[in-house]
């Protein structure tokens, strides 16, 4: 969806709190990531996930979750926004969101 939509939109992701921190709610098979202390620790999170693929730029929310607290973002949302004005905003997920909502969203508006 990022390459079809690449000339008439931009994606990013903000990286905010981790969710499954290894000194929290963990899985056994996720990466081991402690819960930031610092910014220096979720600056190092968030460079794990840019390693891993991620094919959009990637931004990093403040220790005081500025980004988070606005967008009511954690555990992770899927967002449009248009001209600074939140255009659609899914459920929380990683299960209440539906990414064919987002191309949906696009393809009628964009």
């Amino acid at each position: 969806m990022v390459a079809e939509f690449a000339d008439r939109a931009d994606f990013l992701t903000v990286y905010i709190a981790e969710a499954h921190t290894s000194d929290g709610w963990s899985f056994r098979n996720n990466i081991k990531i402690r819960k930031h202390q610092t910014l220096e620790d979720r600056l190092a999170a968030a460079k794990i996930l840019a390693n891993s693929s991620l094919s959009r730029p990637l931004l990093v929310d403040t220790m005081d979750d500025v980004a988070n607290r606005k967008y009511g973002a954690w555990p992770e949302r899927l967002y449009i926004l248009l001209e600074g004005r939140v255009m659609y905003k899914s459920m929380p997920g990683p299960h209440g969101y539906h990414v064919h909502q987002v191309r949906y969203w696009l393809e009628k508006h964009l």
